[in-house]
């Protein structure tokens, strides 16, 4: 072999190596985005697990993701807790019916390489890279172990979605025959899936509307999952991941079943992965909880300045911010001539003052066209404030998908 001969190999193996390297770099610097979320709120009476010291539990629980992946990570909260909260293991699978899961994808979660997580008070834990074959629109069954949970307790009220409770540690269980159920969340906080594209995902930030109340458990018929099978569908949009930031009874100003949206902000929207919109439901709650006690003139302008000081925050970090407008509720037990004057005026500041990037306006969507402080009957769930699944659908067709190819 020549002299160039040889160089040329010494070459051409450096170059090799080098792009191996590279390779390898790129791996441990993945792109990441948010498929699936829900906020974390404290633990009160409504939403008590059947063993409300989940001492030696084991929880399955089944999400609803919106874009897919082979490679997933699991975020888990301890937010509300006083103390630190131990996940003694964690396992994912595709869920089969009635609490099961299919025991061929019955795959183990690590946290640095361990099969256990502590999990400090106030703090939050991802877990390792997993291969796993996520479909989009699909559902996941995360299942974790208990021994002794936290001082203060991590939960989301409105799942929509039933969880399992069994005693001792039945994670690796395909099927939970004695289990007990309930339709709420515990410590689960969102899941994430390793993309080749720049990350895309649309936050939610709502009250119970957002939540789904009104649509039915376990259909996955929310507006957000409505939105989801939207953005599959067109080719410009099927991969952005959908992040629902929806509270019960949120408010904007004021404590309730789960923190303020202001005071939340941080964590339930700016902390969600590859987060590039944000859509703001709020305001609903403020005003109907506010007419037997406070001045609704001094309200509104107070919900006008705190839907400044959520674009602003989310313009910071270069978060397109769209504002929805806030739906009827003549007839609810909200329904005063000053609470809808308040609603007209929020809804008039969010379509004409400019402060939005863009108006989602699901009070044209899905108000009655002969009264409109009132939903049309097949939007409404019977309760004259929540949509029904119709609505919800009616809401997610509203939206003009170009809105997010920006």
């Amino acid at each position: 072999m020549s002299a160039a001969a040889r160089a040329f190999g010494l070459l051409l193996l450096l170059l090799t190596a080098s792009l191996a390297q590279s390779q390898t770099n790129s791996a441990g610097h993945e792109l990441w985005v948010g498929t699936w979320a829900c906020s974390p709120q404290p633990l009160d009476s409504s939403v008590a697990p059947p063993n409300p010291d989940f001492s030696d539990t084991t929880l399955r629980q089944i999400v609803h993701v919106s874009v897919g992946g082979t490679r997933i990570r699991v975020r888990f909260s301890n937010a509300f807790g006083r103390t630190a909260l131990t996940i003694s293991s964690a396992h994912v699978a595709k869920p089969a019916p009635n609490g099961a899961i299919d025991s061929g994808t019955d795959t183990p979660l690590t946290f640095a390489q361990q099969s256990s997580a502590t999990i400090p008070a106030g703090a939050l834990v991802i877990s390792d890279p997993l291969a796993f074959d996520l479909q989009p629109l699909s559902d996941l069954a995360v299942t974790i172990h208990v021994k002794d949970a936290p001082d203060g307790i991590t939960a989301h009220a409105g799942s929509r979605a039933t969880s399992y409770f069994t005693s001792s540690d039945s994670v690796t269980e395909s099927t939970l025959p004695a289990a007990q159920s309930t339709d709420h969340w515990y410590f689960l906080n969102g899941i994430d899936v390793a993309v080749e594209k720049p990350p895309r995902a649309l936050v939610i930030l709502g009250d119970s509307i957002t939540d789904g109340r009104g649509s039915t458990i376990n259909g996955n018929t929310r507006w957000p999952d409505d939105l989801s099978r939207r953005f599959r569908s067109n080719k410009r949009t099927k991969g952005i991941g959908v992040l629902n930031a929806g509270i019960g009874g949120n408010r904007l100003l004021r404590d309730g079943l789960g923190p303020n949206a202001l005071a939340r902000f941080d964590r339930d929207v700016l902390s969600q992965t590859g987060v590039r919109w944000l859509v703001v439901l709020e305001g609903v709650n403020d005003i109907g909880t506010c007419a037997a006690h406070c001045d609704l003139d001094l309200l509104t302008r107070d919900i006008l300045q705190a839907y400044q000081q959520i674009i602003l925050r989310a313009h910071a970090h270069n978060i397109r911010v769209y504002g929805a407008t806030i739906l009827p509720f003549g007839g609810s037990s909200y329904a005063m001539p000053e609470t809808e004057h308040a609603r007209q005026a929020a809804n008039r500041w969010i379509r004409e003052s400019g402060w939005f990037d863009a108006v989602l306006d699901f009070d044209a969507a899905a108000r009655d066209p002969q009264n409109p402080s009132r939903l049309a009957d097949s939007n409404d769930s019977g309760d004259h404030l929540h949509p029904s699944n119709a609505g919800h659908q009616s809401m997610a067709d509203s939206i003009n998908l170009n809105l997010f190819t920006k």
